[in-house]
């Protein structure tokens, strides 16, 4: 019964292990641990500030977060390993040689991913947090039992975000339209809503209530919420798609004259039709782009009545920053350098190419940005536009100094994800707590600006040295 979990619990390891070695990514959950530990050990001060309920709050929507990002990237997943596997074949997806149904793939595909980001990320998360208790005093998380709860609620938040985001993909997949406007139209209308939100409305996810005060009615609940969009899914599963033959005009042509005499012309023209045409289309920015900013904002919207210091918009504008920098993944993730070794090319020129395009995507963050400055608070449009920029330039440099054109492969590596964790959380947690003295503290990240262009120079020649070591 379990054969088929077990085979995909080991391709997931094979897969990943050899892009960059068994000890590489076995390193990730222990950074993950570290991490923790370390950032655990000053919770006595975070409890200054907040309480522990807050505390609680903030964890349980974080992997509520991540399980939405799993999800979506189930959008991203055939296409992505196609890429880069050529014509290797995955379980999920060999469902017409194996004599089981693809009902039963789906759902142990489902099982192998919550087991896989459960020991890749939520027991390395609890396990730090656990060890840093013993050390330090912090209050309610202390009790051995409040740990082992932790551990369960955490799951449920990842699994509730999953099964919504797998749900919302099997229906785009029956229906893309119809799903992108009602998800659309369902956007704006939390948009408005958003800011008659209380902190008591954040507390009502069943798994942080649980947590908070444990009851068999939540635990139902949590329940429900992962069962009942999962079985839809897997009721209405659709993985077959019609392979009839399509042919396209010549909109590459088109894009070019649009362009003009822009030296990446043809590259930016290349990466609008990738993301056109490849699979999930526009779905791909409304699962995992549009979808995590609206619920951000629904958040922070509601945690700016019980912390009247933080600026909602300021806050905002830095974790837009953040998520746009997933941009950059998705203009890589179609293009290997060796299919391009034998043009005139370096590695750095499509690196360069992919940074045009990514500042190009940056327009609709930009946008929904101004949007909500105009209608929130005016007088804090300039100061947010700035942290925006300079945050996501930062982001998307130092991504590419570490990683160059692989970073969906190459962040899971344990020693570039800790460097890449510590070259932006400093960054993160300082403009955090500057934020508090109001809006224009952001004019002191134009520092910034001078050390992403350093880094993006040292990633440039960096990625070219080790192309010429390859040929």
């Amino acid at each position: 019964m379990f054969d088929v979990l077990k085979s995909m619990i080991k391709e997931e390891w094979r897969m990943h292990s050899s892009l960059f070695g068994h000890s590489g990514f076995a390193l990730f959950p222990v950074f993950i641990f570290s991490f923790t530990f370390f950032v655990s050990l000053v919770l006595p001060v975070f409890r200054e500030i907040v309480t522990d309920a807050q505390i609680a709050l903030g964890i349980h929507y974080l992997f509520l977060l991540v399980g939405a990002m799993v999800g979506a990237f189930g959008l991203l997943g055939r296409e992505f390993m196609n890429r880069r596997f050529g014509q290797a074949s995955l379980i999920a997806y060999s469902s017409r040689v194996l004599p089981v149904s693809e009902r039963f793939i789906f759902a142990n595909f489902l099982g192998k991913d919550i087991l896989y980001y459960f020991v890749l990320y939520i027991m390395p998360f609890v396990s730090g947090f656990a060890l840093a208790v013993k050390f330090v005093p912090a209050g309610n998380f202390s009790a051995s039992s409040t740990i082992l709860t932790l551990l369960l609620t955490l799951s449920l938040s990842f699994m509730i975000g999953l099964s919504a985001v797998f749900f919302l993909s099997t229906v785009y997949a029956h229906s893309g339209k119809i799903s992108l406007f009602c998800l659309f139209a369902a956007s704006f209308l939390l948009l408005h809503v958003s800011g008659n939100l209380n902190h008591y409305t954040l507390y009502s996810l069943p798994s942080l209530s649980f947590f908070l005060s444990p009851s068999e009615n939540q635990l139902l609940l949590s329940g429900v919420l992962i069962l009942v969009p999962s079985a839809l899914s897997l009721v209405f599963l659709k993985i077959d798609f019609p392979q009839s033959q399509r042919s396209f005009s010549n909109s590459f042509s088109k894009l070019c004259r649009y362009l003009g005499t822009y030296r990446y012309a043809a590259f930016v023209a290349k990466d609008s039709l990738d993301l056109k045409r490849s699979e999930g289309g526009l779905g791909k920015i409304v699962f995992s782009f549009v979808l995590p900013l609206l619920l951000v904002w629904i958040l922070l919207s509601a945690l700016g009545r019980v912390m009247p210091a933080l600026s909602t918009l300021t806050l905002f504008a830095l974790v837009l920053g953040v998520l746009s920098s997933s941009m950059y993944n998705w203009l890589t993730e179609y293009d290997i350098f060796a299919s391009c070794a034998f043009l005139p090319l370096k590695v750095s020129d499509m690196i360069k190419s992919k940074l045009n395009s990514y500042l190009i995507l940056n327009l609709v963050p930009l946008v929904v940005l101004t949007l909500l400055a105009l209608r929130k608070d005016p007088s804090s449009l300039i100061p947010s536009l700035l942290l925006f920029l300079t945050i996501s330039l930062y982001m998307v440099s130092v991504l590419i100094y570490l990683t160059g054109l692989s970073p969906s492969i190459y962040l899971y590596n344990g020693k570039t994800f800790a460097f890449y964790t510590f070259s932006v959380m400093p960054l993160l947690l300082l403009n955090i707590v500057l934020s508090m003295f109001g809006p224009y503290y952001a004019f002191v990240d134009l520092l910034l600006l001078p050390v992403a262009l350093y880094l993006l120079l040292k990633g440039f020649t960096k990625w070219d040295r080790n192309e010429s070591r390859c040929f």
